[in-house]
């Protein structure tokens, strides 16, 4: 497994892995568990989002960056987006996704590790990184960020239809 920078060239597989990476918990889990007007509501476009977010990650000018697994035969099996505010010595992992085959393989770790390293040589010193709280969909998020020693902080947002 290669890690690597992004290239523009990447931003279409970007997009559909992210799409294939989020769709089964906005599908599955969120629609189910809160109903169609919610659901739409708080995410009825969410495939669209992602369209429009995924494009506006790298930017390293504006201390945006992505980088890319990519196996030996130059498929894309995962990505990390992170942005880093310098005058508060501060990053953000904005979004991590590993394509579904590749999962269990430790490219969430890689990618991880791979943008805490940079951050450190950018002189970061605290990076939060941010998946869902208790659904079954996230747990493997959670368990990863607090193997790497991330500690978690429970938010709680509840959703009521009027």
């Amino acid at each position: 497994m290669n890690i690597r920078s992004y290239h523009a060239r990447d931003l279409n597989a970007l997009i559909e892995l992210t799409i294939a990476t989020f769709g089964p918990f906005y599908e599955n889990h969120f629609r189910p568990l809160f109903g169609e007007v919610i659901f739409r509501h708080q995410h009825g476009g969410w495939a669209d989002d992602y369209r429009a977010m995924v494009p506006a990650l790298h930017d390293p000018a504006a201390g945006k960056h992505v980088a890319v697994a990519e196996t030996s035969d130059a498929t894309i099996a995962g990505y990390i987006a992170w942005k880093i505010d310098p005058a508060r010595r501060h990053g953000d992992v904005v979004i991590l996704a590993v394509a579904g085959a590749y999962r269990r393989g430790h490219i969430g770790t890689a990618l991880c590790e791979h943008a805490f390293d940079d951050m450190t040589r950018k002189d970061v010193e605290v990076v939060t990184i941010g998946t869902g709280g208790t659904d079954s969909f996230h747990a493997p998020a959670r368990a990863l960020y607090e193997s790497m020693g991330c500690v978690p902080v429970h938010v709680a947002y509840y959703f009521k239809q009027l």
